[in-house]
């Protein structure tokens, strides 16, 4: 069984599975129709992207009773027969998604049904991010938008489509931590706040996502802290961009009426594109919703601070 897998060999797959998967070739052909608008903000711009193929995925129910009463759609046994994966390192499975935001975009879940946690697999997300360069992964928490909290997984889209990535260049950032092939960082003024990991040591950077993991709340009832993680690799090194979350949805999702704005934010729109399934939504959603539903579901200014507090006080 090949265990190294590289950009092609998923290009390959895509192109594949749209030749035999009419479900998918059609929902990949309707992503050239979708409307997108950019909202320009102090040094960096959110794109909003009207995708009604995502409405499925935002509106999905993850409450215990929901998940139990449904098959689990990415363990083995319950894909479509069409539906064909690429082994990784034996653990994973690189599966077309069928419901893509992205030109190219994958679901990579484990083979085995376990729950959607992250700790000790970040390692493995940073070496698809390595072997498979031309794409940018994620990590959505089981109430970070996460549609099968139930089942282990990552995602990965065509790099650069996210401006997280160019972001990252030029806004204004405080460096938090600085070792031997690493450095951390904290964002600055960008209505989100959460860190930005580089690293040319990979070791490095799982030693101290562990311990940033080991230093956030995990909420009552919940099996590990909220977050996001976008990453990806480039000229020899690792970038991560980790959120941690106060919130799984902003108050405009559960509002009445006018008020009600459909989106349930994950890494996508942590990165910088604000998926709104419904075209009311598209239509109506101003600079000010986007600044309230981004503050409202990271972790505030204050709790931010202390975060930095404890970093630095890490033994060194």
């Amino acid at each position: 069984m090949k265990t190294h897998v590289t950009s092609d060999d998923a290009k390959s797959l895509l192109l594949e599975q749209l030749q035999e998967w009419e479900q998918a070739r059609l929902n990949y052909e309707a992503l050239a129709n979708v409307e997108s608008k950019d909202f320009s903000f102090d040094g960096f711009v959110i794109k909003v992207q009207f995708n009604p193929g995502r409405i499925q995925s935002s509106a999905a129910k993850v409450d215990t009773k929901s998940i139990q009463e449904r098959k689990c759609f990415l363990c083995p046994a319950n894909l479509p027969l069409v539906q064909k994966g690429i082994p990784f390192e034996n653990t994973y499975q690189i599966l077309v998604n069928p419901f893509p935001i992205f030109p190219q975009h994958f679901t990579i879940p484990t083979y085995e049904h376990v729950d959607q946690l992250v700790l000790n697999r970040y390692k493995e997300m940073l070496a698809l991010a390595k072997d498979l360069n031309e794409y940018t992964f994620f990590y959505n928490g089981p109430k970070c938008g996460a549609s099968a909290p139930d089942h282990a997984h990552f995602q990965a889209g065509s790099k650069g489509l996210m401006p997280i990535k160019e972001d990252i260049k030029q806004i204004d950032k405080e460096i938090v931590l600085e070792t031997e092939g690493l450095t951390v960082s904290a964002f600055k003024k960008y209505l989100r706040n959460g860190f930005l990991i580089e690293a040319e040591d990979k070791d490095r950077a799982v030693e101290f996502f562990n311990k940033l993991y080991s230093l956030l709340e995990i909420k009552e009832g919940e099996k590990e802290p909220m977050m996001n993680i976008i990453s990806w690799y480039e000229d020899g090194k690792w970038f991560s961009c980790i959120f941690p979350r106060a919130k799984h949805r902003p108050a405009c999702f559960f509002a009445e009426g006018d008020d009600n704005i459909l989106i349930s934010p994950a890494s996508v729109d942590l990165g910088g594109v604000l998926i709104t399934p419904l075209e009311k939504d598209f239509n109506k959603i101003t600079s000010k919703d986007i600044e309230t539903i981004l503050k409202e579901v990271c972790i505030s200014d204050a709790n931010m601070l202390i975060l930095i507090k404890k970093i630095k006080d890490l033994p060194k």
